[in-house]
């Protein structure tokens, strides 16, 4: 069955290569040699395949032998970049409220984001996974939009706003110079998952361009456009619940549903109006993840079985077998362990 592609907003596109551009590279080369059609960023309505802004990256790492090179988004914050987000944001009450409107409107910005907020008596926790289609999202991705983040709301407050603490899903680099310049915060460093958290004094400040009339306005304009956006992709809402509900175990349909405030029977439809199914989109979510997991080396299989909901191992194995034509152990030796160091891994060679 066709999957439908995911894509990101053409304004968050232009921010990455405005990032790009100051590392000496050029846009409209960088697109020329990638087939990528340059003229789509000037269209505020344009959407741009993830897998297209992957391979941009990884040509942008190569070129420039920089794997920090996604630190740069902090350095070209417009509100502009997050479409109409952005001003929606800027009239938020507090930064809580602001950053509630980024999870609840992120897929304007960009489908394969997958972002949460957590509350804790203390803190607040923004957790990101980034998903690829056909290719794992790089780490160069994740490392724009926390860099980003943390650049609009230091841009937004005027105050040198200062995470309690940022982990990062991939090995320590050598050097952590230009991630402590930024964030200016503890650094954790092979964690299972993106993360950035803030005190609740610092997320629970009001802020001065605080508006509630116009927050409501563009809460109307972002519902509006997400609305008419979503017609067409619940495959994209299921799968990113999907990747929520996977590490406590097989997600049932019900659950699914619920998530998305609909029923069982009118998720069924609107899958099928899509070319899927539940079981489909499920299969494949996993075989999407399994290939993600696997490139984290320190995951051992069973780990990776039970991250993507398989109560029993030998479930995972069988199915594993089923989507590459061989055991996971061999396809992580093949496919990683005896190809050159990968940048986007590690930022460094192993």
């Amino acid at each position: 069955m066709t999957q439908l592609e995911r894509t990101t907003s053409s304004n968050w596109a232009l921010a990455i290569v405005q990032a790009l551009e100051l590392e000496g590279l050029v846009g409209k080369d960088l697109f020329a040699t990638l087939g990528m059609n340059h003229e789509l960023l000037a269209d505020p309505d344009a959407r741009i395949p993830q897998d297209q802004m992957t391979r941009l990256w990884e040509l942008a790492v190569q070129l420039s032998n920089n794997p920090a090179i996604g630190l740069n988004m902090a350095r070209v914050i417009r509100p502009a970049h997050f479409n109409v987000v952005g001003f929606a944001l800027l009239s938020s009450t507090n930064l809580r409220e602001g950053l509630a409107r980024l999870v609840r409107y992120q897929r304007i910005i960009g489908e394969a984001s997958d972002m949460s907020l957590l509350q804790s008596p203390d803190s607040y926790t923004m957790e990101l996974h980034i998903h690829g289609d056909t290719v794992p999202a790089p780490r160069q991705s994740h490392d724009a939009a926390m860099a980003y983040m943390i650049a609009f709301f230091r841009w937004m407050t005027g105050e040198q706003i200062v995470p309690l603490q940022v982990s990062l899903a991939y090995p320590q680099p050598a050097d952590i110079s230009s991630y402590e310049a930024l964030f200016q915060c503890p650094l954790v460093f092979g964690a299972s998952i993106y993360s950035m958290s803030f005190a609740r004094e610092v997320m629970d400040a009001k802020l001065a361009s605080g508006n509630t009339t116009l927050a409501q306005m563009h809460d109307q304009f972002a519902g509006d456009y997400l609305a008419r956006f979503e017609q067409t992709r619940v495959t994209h809402q299921a799968r990113q619940v999907l990747c929520r509900l996977l590490p406590q175990g097989e997600p049932k349909r019900q659950s699914v549903a619920s998530a998305l405030s609909m029923s069982t029977r009118t998720l069924q439809r609107r899958l099928q109006e899509e070319n899927t199914s539940f079981q489909h989109l499920m299969d494949e979510t996993r075989r999407e993840l399994a290939m993600q997991l696997l490139r984290q080396r320190r995951l051992t299989l069973l780990e990776v079985a039970y991250l993507l909901g398989f109560a029993d191992p030998s479930n995972f194995f069988r199915a594993f077998k089923r989507w590459f034509g061989m055991p996971p152990g061999q396809y992580r030796e093949q496919h990683l362990e005896s190809k050159m160091p990968n940048l986007n891994d590690t930022g460094d060679p192993d």
